[in-house]
């Protein structure tokens, strides 16, 4: 249930939400190459949900984590930190920019069957707001708009609980067979 009338309840949904996925998580590390043979995209970035598989170091470093998938779909609650800070006095773009390349890139991801791999050819960002630690939460909400055999499109966007804007990508990525 989405609390859109309401700031406060949708972030206490989202903190609940990211606890009961913490709770399954593996630690950070790598899958081997035998723990994902034969299973689609999809079924990788679940069984990382489930805590089969490791989640990236990367979302341990800055502090965020892979909330949901769905097929062309991928979700991503990040917690904008002082040690995220840029020397202006907010949030680097760094920041906002592998948030939202996570979820971009795994939303492609999701579409890829056994076998099938990518790699970003381009990737743009745009950031419209601002972030500190004031905003407690944001979530970056990625969705594929192309999935070929050789290109995949996603867009993302990065949300805050009050469902204001902070940001919004696009990516293009080169969808090839892995090497056996």
């Amino acid at each position: 249930m989405q609390h859109q009338n309401n700031p406060e309840a949708l972030l206490q949904q989202w903190i609940d939400e990211e606890a009961a996925v913490r709770a399954r998580l593996a630690e950070p590390g790598l899958a081997r190459p035998d723990q994902i043979k034969g299973r689609t995209g999809l079924q990788v970035m679940r069984a990382m949900l489930d805590g089969e598989l490791p989640p990236p170091h990367i979302a341990k470093t800055l502090d965020f984590t892979l909330i949901s998938v769905a097929d062309g779909e991928a979700v991503f609650q990040g917690r904008p930190m002082l040690r995220h800070y840029n020397p202006l006095g907010s949030v680097h773009g760094g920041w906002f920019a592998t948030l939202l390349d996570s979820a971009l890139g795994c939303a492609v991801h999701t579409k890829m069957e056994p076998g099938r791999g990518y790699t970003t050819l381009e990737f743009k960002v745009n950031l419209v707001r601002a972030l500190s630690e004031k905003v407690p939460l944001v979530r970056a909400i990625g969705t594929v708009t192309h999935s070929g055999r050789q290109v995949a499109t996603s867009e993302a966007r990065l949300v805050g609980h009050d469902g204001k804007l902070y940001a919004h990508a696009s990516t293009t990525c080169l969808v090839f067979d892995l090497p056996q």
